[in-house]
């Protein structure tokens, strides 16, 4: 397999989400807060691409999926149902002298053996249990209020739901219960970018399946996931597949695969297919008191349904596709830095030049142009801010995949040909007008 992991590649890429509005510190005049981020102009429209992409392909084409759109804060019955209160913990602990805290299952060499400090080689304490659920106190008083906990991950929205959407729909098995929300867990030592943060956007579905039925579909949703990660512009020989051992498994799980990537930083878990059973259900039909059985009709039985989850993270789905598509290269003997998006997610599919800026001819008709382009394809910018090579380079370094010049030829010639610049391989053809707004609507599917 293909290596990405070199010293300063990670380094380059966060620079550049910095430099060109992609990823900005979160809070970052008041020193920033560990663990959070904030999308720019550019990482706001290729983060939007993305979950466009995922409910398209996941939810809007196909005839067994139902969309949802669950709350944030959920009561501590539900957390206390699904197992979380007690199992969604990490092992933490603090140094002695500088305070901060470690996951203690993440130190290594003479760190873990000596149980020293990381950061300044004091002595560690003992290890803790930690909580990743962040509590909210709910009522005009934390004393006299209800307790609630931000949801630490958005698959219990779907099963408290089951019901709702059975009475309402009355979907026939098998079907699945999909939504993109935010998820919040407690992290004691958040790292490596958009990675391990404490607030972060997941995409999700819960696929009912019969018990029998589970390998058949586990295996169906293992190559569509494939079929997504080449879909979105992932580098496919930058993912390999582990099979997660029985011990590693969430209290849920009777199998899981993750889908490992490999960041800059080391290979780390990019997505999770697991098998949860009937766990879910079965723990919230107790606890609620709620009958979450499925009624088969034509079969005249009731079950509990069991469940295939395909999890994709979207923070680090925003990682690996930055990090397939950062590329150096040298073109026209000159060293750039380009970002090779698939068209489909680009953040700005195109942009338009006047040749001169000081030319009013030239920058009417290259507003004449941009406008029939902005109509058709709303991610399209008009650029005359230096020479035509740094604009180039400058739309290069964002990942725009074609750049429409507007020159002398356009004025004179017959048919208003333009020149259409291809971001790859700095190719250059003239097109009409009218063939531009076809060929790029094309290649941006």
């Amino acid at each position: 397999m293909a290596s990405m992991k070199t010293p300063d590649r990670m380094e380059k890429i966060v620079s550049l989400c910095k430099r060109r509005g992609f990823v900005f510190a979160g809070s970052d005049i008041y020193g920033g807060l560990s663990g959070t981020w904030d999308y720019g102009p550019l990482g706001a429209e290729l983060s939007h691409n993305i979950k466009e992409l995922w409910w398209k392909t996941f939810v809007q084409s196909r005839e067994d999926m139902y969309g949802l759109q669950s709350s944030l804060i959920m009561p501590e019955a539900v957390w206390r149902a699904s197992g979380h209160l007690s199992g969604f913990t990490d092992p933490m602990v603090e140094c002695t002298n500088c305070k901060k805290r470690f996951r203690a299952d993440h130190l290594e060499g003479k760190n873990k053996e000596q149980h020293t400090c990381p950061s300044c080689g004091g002595k560690l304490g003992e290890e803790k249990v930690f909580n990743l659920l962040f509590p909210v106190a709910m009522g005009s008083t934390e004393v006299s209020g209800n307790m609630g906990y931000l949801r630490g991950e958005i698959a219990q929205g779907m099963f408290v739901n089951f019901k709702n959407i059975l009475d309402t729909y009355h979907p026939t098995l098998p079907f699945g219960i999909a939504q993109i929300g935010k998820a919040f867990r407690n992290e004691i030592a958040p790292r490596d970018f958009l990675f391990r943060v404490r607030e972060f956007d997941l995409m999700e579905f819960e696929y009912f399946i019969r018990e029998e039925e589970w390998q058949e579909i586990f295996e169906m949703w293992r190559t569509e996931m494939w079929r997504w990660i080449e879909l979105v512009g992932i580098k496919k020989e930058l993912v390999s597949e582990l099979e997660v051992a029985p011990e590693d498994r969430a209290h849920y799980s009777k199998r899981t695969i993750d889908f490992e990537f490999e960041f800059p930083f080391g290979k780390k878990e990019l997505y999770g297919l697991a098998y949860r059973t009937d766990y879910d259900l079965r723990a919230h039909m107790s606890a609620s008191g709620v009958d979450l059985q499925y009624f088969d009709q034509e079969k005249n039985e009731r079950f509990v349904p069991h469940v295939i989850e395909p999890t994709f993270g979207h923070g680090r789905t925003m990682m690996a596709v930055l990090a397939s598509a950062y590329t150096e290269d040298t073109l026209g003997d000159e060293p750039r830095v380009y970002l090779a998006f698939h068209p489909r997610i680009a953040p700005v599919k195109v942009a338009v030049f006047p040749l001169l800026k000081n030319k009013p001819e030239l920058v009417a008709k290259a507003r004449e142009v941009y406008s029939l382009l902005k109509k058709e394809i709303p991610q399209t910018v008009f650029d005359d801010n230096g020479n035509i090579g740094k604009r180039y380079r400058r739309q290069d370094e964002i990942g725009t995949p074609f750049c429409v010049t507007i020159d002398f030829d356009t004025l004179e010639k017959e048919g208003e040909t333009v020149t259409l610049r291809h971001r790859d391989t700095g190719e250059q053809t003239r097109l009409s007008v009218s063939e531009l707004i076809s060929y790029i609507k094309k290649a941006i599917v």
